[in-house]
């Protein structure tokens, strides 16, 4: 009894506040938009080869003696590895914090796709950085940070939604959109003059991949339009998460209007996609609030 009562006393002891967890997610949550840039960096400078080998740069060095872009390769990698570490950290924090069992899961799942990223990259190498493998670890970068910011919502304490259920389902909509707007996006930068190095085929022809991501652009723009008209005329309290979004909007397009006109110069096309990463991280939590809304009371 005296073992048993000891042992429950040390995992009390381990146990953390629900404040403390919050802010893990919220850290966790903020990393997977780190090595979304890292990421990006890697591919517009063309240093996705910089490192021939996996996970160490060489098969008899693990550390980069190439030049800037091992450098900047193996960067992504330590970054990469930070990223997996908070994640399990996240995931393992769950275990001993008031959470329900299903955000014990997401953690998990969070975890575990950003591990995958690395077998991933060490295939994409291998492969002499596909395009399409390229595409794939970008793309599984956004669904991991979507549902990383899933988790950082719902750590926080949940009302019933008081909006009509046709709110919410044009809030689906206009994720939906962004999904389009996004992937298109991927489609025309990788079809741009920054495929990832001067070997890498580029994936498709530049200015039909545009031709499409402008047409996105129209569906999101006019969908979120008449969404944020409605919370702003019924004084929502989703408006200033409405007008969060629409500040990051505004960004994205002012820097992707420059970065077209100068012939996409990387350091600007990177700011663009990391932008891109905080806009798709925005409008996840938009709208999973709006069917999910936060208590008026944060425990």
């Amino acid at each position: 009894m005296q073992t048993g009562a000891h042992t429950l006393g040390r995992v009390r002891e381990l146990a953390l506040s629900a404040d403390t967890f919050r802010r893990i997610a919220i850290a966790n949550a903020a990393m997977l938009v780190v090595i979304m840039a890292t990421g990006a960096t890697v591919r517009l400078t063309g240093s996705g080869l910089g490192c021939h080998h996996w996970p160490g740069c060489t098969p008899n060095n693990p550390f980069p003696e190439q030049g800037f872009h091992s450098y900047v390769e193996f960067g992504n990698r330590v970054v990469a590895f930070i990223t997996i570490c908070v994640t399990l950290a996240t995931w393992i924090a769950s275990r001993f914090a008031p959470v329900p069992k299903s955000l014990r899961r997401l953690a998990g799942v969070v975890f575990v796709g950003t591990l995958l990223q690395a077998p991933l990259g060490a295939i994409t190498v291998y492969y002499h950085l596909n395009p399409w493998l390229v595409l794939s670890h970008f793309l599984l970068s956004l669904i991991v940070l979507g549902l990383g910011v899933v988790l950082a919502i719902e750590v926080f304490p949940r009302a019933q939604s008081d909006l009509p259920q046709w709110v919410q389902s044009v809030g689906v909509i206009v994720a939906a959109a962004f999904c389009v707007l996004i992937v298109s996006g991927t489609l025309a930068t990788a079809a741009g003059p920054h495929p990832g190095s001067t070997v890498v085929r580029r994936l498709g022809s530049f200015q039909p991949a545009v031709y499409w991501h402008v047409r996105a652009t129209a569906v999101f723009g006019i969908a979120f339009a008449l969404l944020l008209v409605w919370l702003v005329r019924t004084h929502s309290r989703h408006v200033r998460a409405a007008l969060v979004v629409l500040g990051l909007l505004a960004v994205q397009m002012t820097v992707g209007e420059v970065q077209y006109r100068t012939q996409l110069p990387w350091w600007l096309v990177l700011i663009h996609v990391t932008v891109a990463a905080t806009v798709w991280a925005s409008v996840v939590a938009f709208v999973y609030r709006l069917w999910r809304p936060p208590a008026t009371r944060i425990a």
